[in-house]
């Protein structure tokens, strides 16, 4: 089956509103996380601890929306009786659980516009993975623009100029440098396959399911993940210590916690209206803004290689736009979901 062009990216306001939302969240957590580091580029804070908070914040917040229309006896109830949904969400729930805690990592490592920039290498994969999951094909047009889209993230490694554009890691060696980048690989690895199979979840698997309880299925997992790596990586007492807690209720770690669960909230939201495909390239937006505001903020130039790249990557879209995929549930599930308030998502 051949995906044929739709009427438009956006089928309702809310659909626009939550892409707006979506890449405005996502430029202030590399902002947020950016801002959070020490002289150093490191964290005085446990990252792992910071990704445990904000499940549970989500995992508050999703259970607070879902209790305000239904009983608590329902909220039971409903987990019960999708038991089965609650475990198949350990996959993306565990890969977002590494995509969240490599995050922090890999921006200690890049500079906020080479890490988005750099991540954007996900569009393909992504696209291969959204065809053999849906059982789709991307027409011509969409792998034409998700190949420029690479190409674009591609430039932004090229020097134009003969000053090296490397930043906070020009402090690591060769072999530092070898391990961030593998770091960044199995990161976009965990995105791409955690953003198609949790669409899959929303849409297929657990379609009939209220989508607070989905993310409550996730967060629930995602919990249970944070937990495991502090156990195997970290010490989770700990973790949990008076001096460790200080730092993590300061100021600007709590607002990297609050973007962080607002972003999973609305990403649900995105998956549920839209499709993992609009969501990389939603992603590729934040790119100008991203590199506008490290520009402002922390003083990270602007070369020639990052305004093609950003150009290349916008041109992309816009390609991308005249003829976007389609992945929409099926009517009967539509009129399920619109008899509830939407909801969220992994990062």
């Amino acid at each position: 089956m051949t995906l044929q062009k739709s009427n438009g990216l956006f089928t309702s306001k809310l659909s626009l509103i939550v892409f707006i939302l979506y890449i405005w969240l996502f430029v202030n957590q590399g902002i947020l996380v950016t801002a959070s580091q020490n002289s150093n580029n490191t964290y005085e804070y446990n990252t792992v601890t910071v990704v445990l908070f904000t499940e549970v914040l989500k995992l508050i917040i999703s259970s607070c929306l879902y209790l305000k229309s239904h009983s608590i006896v329902d909220y039971g109830m409903e987990i019960l009786r999708y038991k089965e949904i609650l475990l198949l969400y350990f996959v993306p729930a565990f890969l977002y659980c590494l995509y969240n805690n490599l995050s922090f990592t890999n921006l200690s490592s890049f500079d906020p516009t080479t890490y988005y920039l750099l991540l954007q290498l996900r569009v393909v994969i992504t696209g291969i993975l959204f065809q053999f999951i849906f059982s789709k094909t991307l027409t011509k047009i969409q792998w034409i623009s998700l190949i420029i889209l690479t190409c674009g993230c591609m430039l932004k490694q090229m020097d134009f100029s003969g000053i090296q554009e490397i930043g906070a890691s020009d402090k690591f060696s060769s072999i530092g440098m070898s391990i961030n980048t593998i770091y960044l690989f199995v990161q976009i690895l965990c995105s791409c396959f955690a953003g198609v199979y949790n669409e899959y979840l929303l849409k297929k698997q657990g379609a009939n399911v209220d989508i607070y309880i989905q993310n409550v299925f996730m967060y629930l997992d995602s919990i249970v993940c944070n937990l495991f790596l502090l156990s195997m990586f970290g010490n989770i007492s700990g973790a949990f210590e008076f001096t460790s807690m200080k730092e993590i209720f300061h100021f600007k770690v709590l607002i990297v916690i609050l973007n962080n669960a607002c972003i999973g909230i609305v990403t649900s939201f995105f998956l549920k209206t839209m499709n993992s495909i609009l969501k990389t390239f939603a992603s590729a937006l934040e790119l100008i803004l991203t590199a506008i505001s490290s520009w402002i903020l922390f003083g990270i130039p602007i070369y020639l290689n990052t305004f093609l790249s950003i150009c290349t990557v916008l041109f992309a879209v816009y390609l991308y736009s005249k003829n976007p995929v389609s992945n929409i549930p099926k009517p009967s599930q539509e009129e399920n979901i619109a008899k509830e308030p939407l909801l969220a998502e992994e990062v």
